[in-house]
């Protein structure tokens, strides 16, 4: 079971405890933050992506739950069109499911970066490997637990009620 992987991949640290498992559904950004009783930017969802090119590894960016990945900065930073990865895509090079994708206890090393959406916070909530798991961690945590080679600014949206046009931040 994956969330089982992810809770030895927090082993490591003495932190496998720590991962809350829920009798509710986290599996999208509002579930979780309803679950959790946060706003849904603090939800640190993983998004998976892959150029057109043949065997090229899948890239994974956790994001602020209220970010958008800006396609022209995507292709900027990483050189290729983002395309998503189908389900079944994402179970292979993850070992998750959609609803509790993370960075965390990957069935094959991914590259993980991680977007400057979630700055705005000292602590988000990233799913655990299932529907219905999260941890808190900070952002300094969630770079070394997610083992992460960098921060980007691949997103757009975040920050901002896109319908009021006023701030969400916290």
């Amino acid at each position: 079971m994956a969330i089982e992987q992810v809770k030895e991949h927090f082993r490591k640290w003495e932190r496998e405890q720590d991962v809350l498992e829920f009798t509710t559904s986290s599996a999208t950004v509002q579930e979780a933050a309803d679950t959790i009783g946060v706003i849904p930017a603090r939800i640190a969802k993983t998004l998976s992506f892959r150029s057109e090119k043949e065997n090229e590894q899948a890239v994974l960016i956790v994001a602020a739950g209220d970010a958008r990945i800006d396609n022209k900065k995507f292709r900027t930073v990483f050189s290729f069109k983002p395309r998503m990865l189908s389900p079944e895509e994402v179970l292979e090079h993850t070992g998750h499911a959609i609803g509790g994708v993370c960075p965390f206890g990957l069935a094959t090393p991914l590259a993980i970066y991680l977007d400057e959406s979630l700055k705005r916070f000292d602590t988000v909530f990233p799913a655990c490997g299932s529907s219905n798991s999260a941890i808190e961690l900070t952002l300094p945590e969630l770079e070394r637990y997610a083992e992460a080679k960098g921060w980007v600014d691949v997103c757009k949206d975040w920050g901002v009620d896109t319908a009021s046009g006023e701030s969400n931040a916290i």
